[in-house]
């Protein structure tokens, strides 16, 4: 961040204020983590955090440090349209885009107070009037660490701040496999075990915590599997008939995309899954190497995201999303 920006948030952050902090939509480990670690770290500064998810997070994510005093906006829209048009300050976290937090964009664009982003991915909008973005970081939850160290208040780092970062890092570089994984990522991780987390136990909470109708779904999944290998590409799909048979719940689907860059010279993998009650095809996409996700759910499927890991979305039928992909990808080089 620029200095001027820095001294700027210090002067804000000197009195008490009531302050909110959104994640993005459908948040995932990074976005909770992080917001859950600035929640506490406002806290130690005695002011009154409060976090608005636009809408609910998964039960895997659900023993977080005081993710039960988590509002979600879809649930309540009067009380917490209240408090966001009440904030003196607004920090969005992990997304870069307003329209990331579906119906809550239409409340967040009447308000006339500092809002703060910290974000990882490509292409910001100017939304922010102070902006902490950096696509070389692999999550949010590292520019959380730093953004504490930027304001100089390292000390403030406890157990539970620390337990909120790592759920983030760790999630958001696939166990420390991604790319985006540097040298200084296991440094900051390095120092949030010396603080003391219970790194074992978080990744066991986060990843061997499965139920049975989670891994019978996550096979369906594997043999609906489909591999194009003249396009180094394979793509899952599940339809809604088959999220019911197997009593699915959020979260449930998290990291199936992941399994299509397993196989031997795939590059580029998706999984297309079916939600009738939004009447969308939600897709997450997965490369290696050079191949740009991003750019291709942008351009594409009303999406984005960083260059290998990105989402979107599909207001066609199932098949008819998958056949736009194959169509798709049979004209692009990978």
């Amino acid at each position: 961040m620029k200095e001027e920006d820095i001294l700027a948030i210090q002067k804000l952050l000197e009195t008490p204020k009531k302050i909110v902090i959104i994640p993005h939509r459908s948040p995932d480990g990074d976005a909770m983590g992080s917001s859950l670690a600035l929640y506490h770290f406002l806290l130690k500064l005695n002011h009154q955090p409060t976090v608005i998810a636009p809408n609910d997070f998964p039960n895997f994510l659900a023993w977080l440090p005081s993710s039960e005093k988590v509002l979600i906006y879809e649930n309540d829209r009067i009380s917490t349209t209240k408090i966001i048009l009440e904030a003196e300050l607004v920090f969005t976290l992990d997304f870069n885009a307003l329209h990331r937090t579906g119906e809550m964009e239409q409340v967040l664009n009447k308000l006339f107070v500092p809002m703060i982003m910290i974000d990882h991915h490509q292409k910001p909008d100017d939304y922010a009037t102070f902006t902490y973005s950096n696509t070389a970081f692999g999550s949010t939850c590292e520019m959380i660490y730093n953004f504490i160290s930027f304001l100089t208040k390292m000390e403030l780092i406890d157990k539970t701040i620390a337990t909120c970062i790592y759920t983030g890092i760790v999630t958001d570089s696939g166990s420390f496999r991604f790319p985006s994984t540097t040298s200084a990522t296991h440094r900051v991780v390095a120092n949030l075990i010396d603080i003391g987390i219970e790194n074992s136990k978080i990744h066991t909470t986060l990843f061997d915590n499965n139920s049975y109708n989670c891994l019978q779904l996550l096979g369906r999944a594997l043999q609906n599997m489909k591999v194009l290998p003249e396009f180094k590409t394979a793509y899952i799909s599940l339809s809604q008939s088959e999220l019911d048979k197997f009593h699915y719940e959020k979260g449930d689907t998290e990291g199936i995309v992941n399994y299509g860059l397993t196989i031997k010279g795939v590059v580029f993998a998706a999984i297309f899954i079916e939600h009738r009650e939004e009447n969308i095809i939600k897709i997450s996409f997965r490369s290696q190497g050079n191949f740009d996700v991003n750019q291709f759910a942008r351009e594409h499927f009303n999406g984005g995201g960083h260059i290998n890991a990105a989402g979107g979305k599909s207001y066609l039928s199932l098949a008819e999303t998958i056949k736009k992909f194959e169509s798709l990808i049979s004209k692009i080089t990978i």
